[in-house]
């Protein structure tokens, strides 16, 4: 999708993204440019409707070109999930900006109190990817006793609290978001799970936390990716060094890298057999079964887990240079550990990263 030029600049800027803790404006103009904020936006709205499979698929690439980048595209475009439950009255003007963009959170940190023609929000949310550069906010709150409800704020509602102290993912300025006794019209607010659907698009009928942990693991599966490319070009460029100090170093780690590719590529593709088969599923209009949710959702974790714990077992082979924070390895290293950290990758249960049965 992206020419060797691109991918060179946007690596080049890595270093100077994760000083500043967000990205470069060229990495933005990129997104903008390709629409991939508005992977999920109706074609209505002037969004880039794309098939899930081929989505997950860019998330991996931008993802595998740099970790910040690829999480945020696939956090950016996330928010395109909620157009078909927001009201067709307030959704033009929300996303027909080039650069309208979701940032937000799903925890309902808020409480909301009903007012006159709305409700009237304070809370605070933390983790909200893209807050620096985010066009539309959204956040779940609480209202008395009644179900939670998602509320849209923009910018000059909220305040942004610059918190995001990670050690890796740096640049996605995943800060909290503030807002106190912010009134917000009926209108501005929705459910995701009851809201009728307002457009057809087949994606807006795909569960949602499959959906979610499939763009978590893609993004995982391309920092991954990166990370193996990476350990291959340090095995080549400290060759004759190791080879020097160790004769038997430069094969050890070599076969250990191959090893661990090939674990790595086997659970690759059974992530993408498993969610193209459930996409096609779903154009057939056949819903999922809970059964089959459960099986994307254990595979999506298993393939983050699998690109964790192969770079695992090979970082500690690649020298001393390797944990200096500088270097791109250690970057790489860093972003897929915090990618890897999201509760939807954890699967809180043994797994055999051997076995991708």
């Amino acid at each position: 999708m992206f020419n060797k030029d691109t991918i060179r600049t946007i690596r080049e800027q890595s270093h100077e993204m994760e000083q500043t803790g967000r990205l470069t404006s060229q990495a933005l103009e990129l997104i903008y440019d390709h629409q991939l904020f508005k992977l999920f936006v109706p074609k209505e709205l002037g969004g880039n409707m794309t098939p899930l499979p081929e989505a997950l698929r860019i998330f991996e690439e931008t993802a595998w070109i740099d970790g910040s980048l690829g999480w945020l595209v696939n956090i950016g475009s996330g928010g395109g999930f909620f157009t078909s439950s927001i009201s067709p009255e307030v959704s033009p003007r929300l996303f027909a900006n080039r650069e309208a963009v979701i940032a937000g959170s799903g925890f309902p940190a808020g409480k909301a109190k009903p007012v006159e023609g709305g409700f009237v929000v304070s809370g605070q949310w933390k983790f909200c990817s893209g807050s620096t550069h985010a066009t539309i906010f959204t956040a779940n709150a609480v209202i008395d006793n009644d179900p939670i409800r998602s509320f849209i704020f923009l910018p000059e509602q909220v305040q942004i609290l610059p918190d995001w102290n990670a050690f890796g993912l740096k640049a996605t300025s995943s800060h909290s978001i503030i807002v106190k006794e912010v009134f917000v019209p009926e209108e501005m607010t929705f459910d995701l799970i009851h809201s009728p659907h307002h457009f057809q698009d087949p994606i807006f009928y795909y569960p949602f936390v499959p959906f979610a942990q499939a763009s978590f693991a893609a993004t995982a599966i391309g920092i991954g990716q990166h990370f193996l490319e990476e350990a291959n070009q340090l095995l080549e460029k400290n060759r004759t060094a190791w080879t020097a100090s160790s004769p038997d170093r430069v094969t050890f780690v070599k076969d250990q890298i191959e090893e661990m590719e090939q674990v790595f590529n086997r659970s690759v593709n059974d992530f993408h057999q498993i969610v193209d088969d459930s996409w096609a599923q779903q154009l057939r209009q056949h819903s999922l079964t809970e059964e089959e949710q459960q099986r994307i959702s254990l595979q999506c974790q298993k393939t983050a887990q699998t690109a964790l714990r192969c770079a695992g077992a090979i970082f500690p082979l690649l020298g001393i240079h390797a944990v200096m924070e500088e270097a791109p390895i250690n970057r790489i290293w860093r972003d897929l550990q915090t990618a890897c950290q999201h509760t939807m990758l954890v699967p809180y249960r043994d797994v055999d990263i051997t076995n991708q049965e």
